[in-house]
């Protein structure tokens, strides 16, 4: 069961802030009223990209010590902060969304092999004479919030593709100490980059290079072009070489080659000239990157035993030799399962 979640000593984030510090933008239209001109479209991408007001962030539990004294927490937004966002840029009647549900196949649900179908959520949200981005959120069926969750889930990730809340994706949780509701017993202070005065002044992410400007094209294709015709500019495509390489380390060699091999069929990521393929890549592996954060929480919990248990299986030596996400995922999901592990999954 999932622990509470919230703000650290119970407060509570209504959403009601979260645009007070963003400008509404009231922007000269072009002759053509259902479309922006470029400078427009910059704006509003800079506006979007701004974080969320403190007030309503809020620190979920992802991982505690076997005490429960301690807790690793990310912070992270509700729904209506992103609405609220939206409506403050654009109104109620400026962008919309629309859902659709479906149920996957059955998996192999953690070492009792339980299984358990999962709710799949696709969420394609318009912005109007922006474009339109979907998503997809998940959740397993045997939870009683699964709809709920996945819903929230691939809204929040439909958000990020127009930049909304894409810098929570930096954080990758912190360790504090918990009450008897295995709630923060102190909130978590963000760092300067991660508030809208400090983004606003320029500060960013120490691992992030200056943000590119965001291409009129890629905000503005039709929804039913094909997206491996898009071209890929230069300086873009150059960035985003520049982050997958920069993910050789945190992953390791062979989970690298790994993804590069499953999801573009390439050796090295300049040999891949799809800007849309590139992307896909970039994100595979930052998926990566965070289920190896949640195996690092939890081998602190157990120590190695476990590991070479679940490895031993999978004719796997160490985590050196893993070399597909879905390899790690199923150790992920097998630690999770082991005894004296107590987590809390978005």
């Amino acid at each position: 069961m999932s622990p509470p979640n919230g703000h650290a000593n119970g407060s509570v984030g209504n959403g009601e802030k979260v645009a007070q510090s963003v400008s509404p933008a009231v922007l000269p239209r072009t002759s053509t009223p259902s479309q922006f001109m470029p400078e427009q479209i910059k704006q509003f991408v800079a506006l979007l990209e701004v974080p969320f007001d403190d007030s309503v962030i809020e620190w979920r539990v992802t991982n505690t010590t076997k005490d429960k004294a301690r807790g690793q927490v990310i912070p992270y937004a509700d729904q209506r902060a992103y609405t609220d966002r939206l409506n403050k840029l654009f109104s109620p009647a400026g962008w919309t969304r629309k859902y659709t549900v479906h149920t996957s196949a059955n998996f192999q649900r953690g070492m009792d092999q339980k299984i358990v179908a999962k709710v799949l959520v696709t969420c394609e949200l318009t912005i109007f004479s922006l474009g339109s981005h979907s998503a997809t959120g998940e959740e397993w069926a045997d939870d009683d919030n699964a709809g709920t969750s996945a819903e929230a889930q691939s809204f929040k990730r439909a958000c990020s593709c127009f930049g909304l809340g894409r810098y929570l994706y930096h954080f990758t949780g912190v360790w504090v100490d918990l009450d008897d509701r295995k709630r923060p017993k102190t909130r978590p202070k963000l760092a300067g980059w991660a508030t809208p005065e400090g983004w606003q002044s320029g500060l960013r992410p120490q691992q992030d290079t200056p943000r590119q400007e965001v291409p009129e094209k890629a905000l503005t294709r039709n929804r039913n072009t094909a997206p491996e015709k898009e071209p890929a500019p230069s300086a873009e495509r150059a960035e985003i070489i520049r982050q997958i390489e920069s993910m050789a380390e945190p992953l390791g060699r062979r989970l690298y080659r790994g993804v590069l091999k499953t999801v573009a069929r390439a050796w090295k990521p300049s040999e891949i000239s799809d800007i849309v393929l590139l992307r896909k890549v970039l994100t595979a592996m930052q998926s990566g990157d965070q289920v190896l954060d949640r195996l690092a929480g939890l081998l602190e919990q157990t120590g190695d035993g476990p590991l070479e248990k679940i490895l031993r299986p999978l004719q796997l030596r160490s985590l050196d030799q893993v070399d597909s996400l879905e390899t790690l995922q199923k150790i992920v999901l097998a630690m999770e399962a082991a005894p004296g592990i107590t987590t809390s999954q978005t």
